[in-house]
């Protein structure tokens, strides 16, 4: 497939891969709900989810410069977004002492850059696994 082509199936992936991931994170979230949170201006929601969409473009990265195929780009894109929602529960159960989803719901900025560093940190982690 030519180059400018290529590029456009993997833009379109992209944006496809992205969206449902934030889908499937939105269902996660039951306190709030993304977009009305951030239409409504709080920081924190935002920094999340500008974390998640920053890591799952982190994690598509990586399939493209690994993949030979779009069907092994399109696999590894969707097992990166498994693994950020893994994450992102692992994240929630191990702060024990407070609610991230509630912190995030309340404006807690400190608790959404972590949660945006958390979401970047392991998507060049698992980025960098996709061999």
């Amino acid at each position: 497939m030519g180059p400018f082509i290529a590029t456009l199936v993997y833009f379109i992936i992209a944006i496809l891969v992205v969206l449902i991931g934030l889908v499937i994170f939105e269902y996660l979230t039951r306190q709030y709900k993304d977009w009305e949170e951030i239409s409504n201006g709080n920081t924190a929601v935002a920094l999340s989810v500008s974390g998640k969409i920053i890591g799952i473009c982190i994690i598509l990265a990586f399939a493209v410069y690994h993949s030979i195929t779009v069907w092994e780009t399109l696999i590894w894109g969707a097992y990166g977004v498994v693994l950020q929602m893994i994450a992102y529960l692992l994240f929630e159960v191990l702060t024990r002492k407070f609610s991230v989803e509630t912190k995030l719901k309340n404006n807690n900025v400190a608790v959404g850059v972590v949660s945006l560093a958390v979401s970047v940190g392991l998507a060049f982690v698992i980025g960098a696994s996709i061999t």
